[in-house]
């Protein structure tokens, strides 16, 4: 009598292929979560370390940037609270140097406006803000930060322009910029009263060590100086200030 294999009951069958793909599956996540060695190609190195903060306080809020410049490759962050009233100055990469303005506790208002850096064997940063109605009719305080073989300084003493106009210009060529203060020529009135403001103005030169190098001829206007807002004096445009300049 001829005989035929005996035949797998399908549902024999589905349970063995159903057996196979398991474990298949299960020997692909040993191979994929296997700990490989360090250097692994396609393997991500993954950092521990805790993430640096995104705000930093500004006097009793957060800080916002207002403006932010690179000077000879120093990255310079002017930083500021919500009304511009309190404010300092970050340089270099994170943690870097941070500056407080002093200029701020005397009522100096900060804006987009207020960073000025120059690049030198010298290189300065000048911080300027309006008192008085943020329009400069009441004057602007400069604050002068100082760069020299990677470290910077806080010049430390603040600059007062009552016509409302600082700018930092190499006047003398000399490789470092100088402060330009703008003020009314007033020597026989007090500064800020209606008489000084309706006097007419003129450009103090300093150099970076505070030495003054002299002042231009009086205009009408500070809009009549070269450049103006951002002032440029030539040195022979200079002469020397007249006594309490």
């Amino acid at each position: 009598m001829r005989t035929s294999p005996t035949r797998t009951p399908r549902s024999a069958l589905l349970t063995a292929v159903l057996a196979a793909v398991v474990t298949m599956a299960a020997l692909v996540v040993v191979v994929v979560l296997r700990p490989k060695p360090d250097g692994a190609p396609g393997v991500p190195p993954v950092s521990l370390e805790p993430a640096a903060p995104t705000t930093a306080t500004c006097g009793s809020g957060a800080c916002r940037q207002l403006a932010a410049m690179t000077v000879g490759g120093t990255p310079v962050v002017l930083l500021s609270d919500a009304s511009g009233g309190w404010g300092r100055v970050q340089v270099g990469p994170q943690p870097g140097t941070e500056f407080e303005l002093a200029i701020t506790t005397m009522g100096a208002k900060l804006n987009a406006q207020s960073l000025r850096c120059i690049a030198g064997e010298t290189s300065a940063c000048l911080v300027t803000g309006d008192v008085g109605g943020g329009d400069g009719a009441g004057g602007a305080y400069g604050e002068l930060l100082i760069g020299s073989g990677g470290v910077w300084r806080d010049f430390g003493k603040p600059y007062f322009a009552d016509a409302g106009t600082l700018s930092l210009f190499d006047v003398n060529t000399d490789g470092r910029p100088d402060v330009i203060v703008v003020r009314h020529e007033c020597p026989d009135a007090t500064p800020g009263t209606p008489k000084c403001q309706a006097a007419p103005v003129l450009a103090e030169v300093y150099q970076l060590s505070g030495t003054e190098l002299g002042c231009t001829r009086t205009v009408v206007s500070p809009s009549d100086l070269r450049g103006w807002p951002q002032v440029e004096v030539r040195a022979s445009e200079l002469r020397p200030c007249a006594d309490g300049g």
